[in-house]
């Protein structure tokens, strides 16, 4: 079997990249990750630098009859502005990733229906073989002493695996400043899943990295996140400044000298996707799973919603990673940031939560507030207007 051929059976299951790299340690990026790592940039994610960060030095350590990486990408860009031109300063923004089904579902499913085609492939060509090896003339020492197996497992972001570093290898796309793999003729707005096999497979050869001097995600990072790498070569991003960490993945306070730079982000950051050059002319995705449900929602409608509200309203996509607590922790920065005297009164009930997250960032955000002149604080226009809830 071929790479072209993976392709053809790839683009069958929905992905439209798709190349396959060898099931070896890529011992440059290895080293990179262990310096990322040593650094402090996974910031509190204990799960890439627990036992498990060893893991990710050799796909074998998940399969141990590996021979090949079959890596696929599933574009999931929509028809709708990017953030950085989205100014509206009563909506909230959520990254894009999480506008719709949550992608670990939809890329697995897709790998399924892969790791079936090729199950199948294999046993044929297995079987062909005995057809050949067994038809007369033939010695018994002709016989293959046992019928060789398939074996594969699937990866889906959740899995120890330095994905990237495979899908470059596999001939995907470059790895960017912005650390987002990016591909020349569909940018870089792709999920990216893996399938090892125990199949040895001629691999594809990685593409040249085509940023060259480019700095456009590195000045645009509001949190200037994205430095010189601790390898010493290239870069890398801290997560303990990313916007997309302190939305998502942290579970206490935001630093409280990051929260003006967060802007109106409630849920992860696009920002340095937006900027590249690469993704001016990023395709669309045909398919409708990733439609947007809620793609800036008004801040004021998600400061009222209650904890089984959040869990309806985003029931089967990624927001609901960051809890209903730290979800609200960044609504009300978000208010706070808008600087908007009608968020008072929603941040006033805020601050009066029985949780002492909400309350702290609610309090803060108070205190950026313009003053409402001796007057009462109008009501939010998202709040007056029904058909401003669902933009």
């Amino acid at each position: 079997m071929t790479s072209a051929e993976i392709r053809e059976l790839a683009r069958a299951c929905g992905f439209e990249l798709a190349g396959v790299a060898a099931a070896d340690p890529p011992s440059e990026d290895r080293e990179r990750y262990r310096a990322w790592v040593e650094a402090g940039f996974a910031g509190g994610m204990r799960y890439l630098t627990d036992r498990r960060a060893a893991v990710r030095d050799d796909p074998r350590n998940l399969l141990a009859s590996a021979r090949s990486v079959v890596c696929v990408g599933k574009l999931y860009n929509t028809p709708r502005p990017y953030s950085t031109r989205h100014t509206d300063p009563e909506l909230a923004w959520i990254s894009r990733y999480a506008w719709g089904e949550d992608y670990h579902g939809a890329v697995r499913c897709g790998l399924e229906r892969l790791d079936g085609m090729l199950r199948e492939r294999a046993v044929a060509g297995y079987e062909s073989r005995i057809a050949v090896d067994t038809a007369p003339p033939f010695s018994g020492a002709d016989l293959p002493v046992c019928l060789p197996g398939y074996e594969s497992r699937i990866a889906v972001d959740t899995a120890p695996l330095l994905e990237r570093s495979f899908a470059r290898l596999a001939g995907l796309g470059w790895i960017g400043k912005n650390t987002c793999l990016i591909n020349q003729g569909g940018g870089s707005w792709f999920f990216l899943g893996e399938l090892l096999v125990s199949l040895d497979i001629a691999p594809d050869a990685p593409p040249p990295d085509r940023c060259g001097t480019c700095r456009r995600c590195i000045d645009a990072c509001p949190t200037a996140a994205i430095v010189p790498s601790p390898a010493g070569t290239g870069w890398a991003v801290d997560s303990r400044l990313c916007i997309s960490y302190s939305t998502v993945e942290l579970r206490g306070a935001i630093p409280e000298e990051r929260r003006a730079s967060h802007g109106r982000h409630v849920f992860g950051c696009d920002i340095c996707q937006d900027v590249c050059p690469w993704n001016r002319r990023a395709p669309v995705t045909a398919g409708d799973a990733f439609e947007p449900r809620h793609a800036a929602p008004p801040l004021a409608m998600l400061a009222g919603i209650s904890e089984a509200e959040f869990r309806s309203m985003f029931r089967g996509t990624s927001v609901t990673r960051a809890r209903y607590a730290g979800f609200l922790r960044n609504v009300a920065v978000a208010m706070g940031n808008s600087g908007l005297p009608e968020f008072r009164a929603p941040l006033e009930r805020l601050a009066a939560s029985g949780d002492p997250l909400i309350a702290e960032h609610a309090r803060w955000a108070l205190e950026k507030l313009a003053p409402c002149r001796g007057r009462a604080c109008p009501t939010p226009t998202s709040q007056r207007n029904p058909m401003l809830r669902t933009p």
